[in-house]
């Protein structure tokens, strides 16, 4: 009597695929919008050249990626033991940016930063303020005053 040989194990997408596969979807979204902007040419480049030089790096490194990725674990196989931590995260980033335009860039930066720093990392209260408020003053110095980059300003002109 023979034996059946085995059925074939089943391939699974492994997480730095699944990661690889996003970046590569990311850079083909920055495309898609990037049609709208010239392009120009290598000696005067448009406001699209260097997006699109971006998107296609970015679809180059998520191809490599999904490569490459054959050797981490499977997806199933995964603990998503952070995933409140970052849907807080992902939440924060959000509010962040609905909020820039309203409250301006540094009162937002500051926030964001106090809620990273003292609510999702508990750290002491005084380095909390002083970072937060620290980085938000001195960035928006050096963008808005050095670098002449428009940021936006509260409705309180902070």
């Amino acid at each position: 009597m023979t034996e059946s040989p085995a059925p074939p194990a089943k391939r699974q997408l492994r997480s730095d695929q699944i990661s690889g596969l996003m970046l590569a979807a990311l850079a083909l979204y920055v495309w898609w919008m990037n049609r709208a902007y010239p392009i120009g040419t290598l000696a005067e480049p448009g406001p699209g050249y260097v997006p699109l030089l971006l998107a296609i790096f970015m679809g180059a490194m998520g191809l490599l990626v999904v490569l490459g990725g054959g050797k981490s674990q499977p997806l199933a196989a995964m603990e998503w033991s952070e995933a409140k931590r970052a849907v807080a995260l992902l939440v924060a980033c959000g509010v962040a940016a609905y909020a820039l335009e309203r409250l301006g860039y540094r009162i937002t930066m500051a926030a964001l930063l106090i809620f990273f720093l003292g609510v999702m990392e508990r750290r002491k209260p005084m380095m909390v303020a002083g970072v937060g408020i620290g980085f938000s003053v001195v960035t928006y110095y050096l963008f808005a005053t050095l670098l002449r980059v428009p940021l936006p300003v509260s409705p309180w002109g902070v």
